[in-house]
């Protein structure tokens, strides 16, 4: 069989899906590049905020250390006459007495308060409280002056700075007091806090000054809205939240180094964007586009190999509609030259004439045969199809089926040959299975060598109550990748395509949707004597037998008949 070349439709049509799926693959490219832009975008905006509010929670944590702890000592180191009267230095708990409650929890917190007077040849320090070491006495008296001159600000009265000495962290708050006199040296007034003393400070005040102005937080309370952390400037750790988020939305900032110089960092609460965010964090949108692309492909690869079937069928029906008009030609023809002989009177001898009727009806019956199975196709086509089986005596039908098929033998010089058990009875539809085996009969002789023995055979049922009829042919049998191909539409052995050999390519599938609405199968298999092929034909047995019992006529036919 020559192949034929695409038609120009389902080039076109290939060509307009291929375009369909490379811009489904571009839209979503592009969808994808925008997400990231968006998402981009949408992440820088979140960063701003959370410096946004590390900046204000800095500057929180400043005015509430400021105005709530810093400022108070310096009034009262005023109150107490200490900047004035050398032997006045109160201790921590004397300069508490007269503070409002926060700032005298702050002050109660100090080991000891102290005064350092500046000079030229180094400080004179004395302090009032708990004890301090000598390596504290020599860190004050050689730090204060370098932080005094380095960072103090006379105008804010008050400074601090924060390290770990002699083992333990330490806050040193000091104001300096009005010299006595003109070119008096300055003194020094503070006292040594433990740095834990500043955590009521961190979150006071949250609800008047929230981390980020509440038109942007929607109502969102100020503990869920991220994360605190506060270090000291070498890093180490003074207060962190309960709660600590994953870092994808942080920012750090620094209080003023006059203030001990702290560092404070915010991380928001990941959930929390789609609130700081109009319209929400954008969502990956990738597994949907996914989805959609991986549709569309799965869409353009169905309708392509759609237009492929729709393609090899066309080319089947073509060669079907050949294989037809073949089939009808040759019958046709002899039937209508031997008819015209008759008629013309043209036959020499009475051996003739009875040669040219048999002729005659011999083609008449390949003609009713191939008739019928095309009406049982078109039947099975448009799911039409209905059987009726009954309780059927299967040796006389098949013996019948042999002996109408016998002259359809003739021209291959073909002897079919049975071997039938008799009393078996299966619930069959008569002139559905008469189809059947007259297909597997026709199949056998057309395919198979001239000259051949054809067998069918009858076996009794099985234990699962099965009637199997089976056609042995000695042709060169059927390939086993090929054995249930051979079953479908129009499908024939690639051997068979380019020999001169007619057919239809329905035969078989009619034989296989005949047995299918009886509830039984057909298959092939090797037989016995390994040569050929075995066309296996199984339905299942009657429950009962028919009323009527076997016509006397209907005697066991010879072991081997001649076609």
């Amino acid at each position: 069989m020559v192949p034929t070349r695409p038609r120009p439709r389902a080039v076109l049509i290939t060509v307009l899906l291929v375009l369909a799926l490379g811009l489904a693959g571009l839209l979503a490219f592009n969808a994808q590049a925008q997400f990231r832009d968006h998402r981009a975008t949408a992440e820088r905006v979140l960063r701003d905020y959370a410096r946004l509010a590390a900046a204000r929670f800095g500057q929180r944590t400043a005015q509430n250390l400021y105005y709530m702890a810093y400022w108070p000592i310096v009034e009262a180191f005023g109150r107490s006459g200490a900047a004035t009267r050398p032997d006045r230095l109160p201790t921590p708990d004397a300069l508490a007495a007269g503070l409002d409650s926060v700032p005298a929890a702050f002050v109660r917190h100090a080991r000891y308060t102290f005064r350092l007077t500046l000079g030229p040849r180094g400080g004179r320090l004395v302090t009032a409280g708990a004890a301090s070491s000598p390596a504290v006495r020599r860190w004050l008296t050689d730090t204060l002056p370098v932080h005094f001159d380095a960072v103090f600000e006379k105008e804010e009265h008050v400074a601090a700075l924060m390290d770990s000495v002699d083992g333990a962290a330490r806050l040193i708050v000091y104001t300096v007091t009005k010299p006595a006199h003109a070119g008096a040296p300055p003194v020094l007034l503070g006292l040594d806090v433990d740095p834990r003393a500043m955590t009521p400070f961190y979150t006071m005040g949250a609800e008047k000054f929230p981390l980020l102005p509440r038109p942007l937080t929607s109502g969102v309370i100020y503990d869920s809205l991220g994360s605190l952390e506060v270090t000291d400037a070498s890093g180490r750790e003074l207060y962190h939240s309960p709660v600590r988020y994953d870092p994808m939305f942080t920012a750090r900032d620094s209080i003023d180094p006059m203030w001990a110089g702290l560092h404070v960092q915010v991380t928001l609460r990941p959930d929390i964007a789609d609130k700081l965010v109009i319209g929400g964090l954008p969502r990956s949108r990738l597994p949907y586009v996914l989805g959609v692309l991986l549709l569309t492909a799965g869409l353009i690869v169905t309708a392509l190999v759609q237009l492929r079937r729709e393609y090899d069928l066309a080319r089947l029906r073509t060669d079907f509609v050949s294989g037809v008009s073949h089939e009808l030609r040759t019958p046709l023809a002899q039937i209508r030259m031997f008819g015209e002989t008759l008629l013309l009177g043209r036959v020499r001898s009475e051996t003739e004439r009875r040669r040219s009727l048999e002729i005659i009806d011999q083609e008449a019956r390949r003609l009713t045969h191939l008739v019928e199975n095309l009406l049982h196709f078109s039947r099975s086509e448009r799911q039409t199809h209905r059987v009726a089986p009954e309780p059927t005596w299967m040796a006389p039908l098949v013996r019948s089926v042999v002996e109408a098929f016998a002259p359809l033998a003739t021209p291959r010089r073909a002897r079919l040959r049975t071997d039938l058990a008799e009393g078996v009875v299966a619930a069959v539809d008569a002139e559905a299975f008469r189809q059947m085996l007259l297909n597997l009969l026709d199949n056998a002789v057309k395919y198979g060598p001239e000259d051949q023995t054809v067998t069918v055979t009858l076996a009794a049922a099985d234990a699962a109550g099965l009637v199997r009829v089976s056609v042995d042919d000695q042709g060169p049998g059927v390939p086993p990748a090929e054995r249930e191909r051979v079953w479908e539409r129009f499908w024939r052995l690639e051997r068979d395509r380019g020999s001169a050999v007619a057919g239809t390519g329905i035969g078989l599938a009619v034989v296989r949707e005949l047995a299918a609405l009886h509830g039984g199968r057909a298959w092939v298999e090797e037989p016995p004597a390994g040569r050929g092929a075995r066309f296996v034909l199984e339905v299942r047995a009657a429950a009962s037998p028919p009323p009527t019992t076997p016509s006397p006529t209907d005697r066991p036919a010879p072991a081997e008949a001649t076609a």
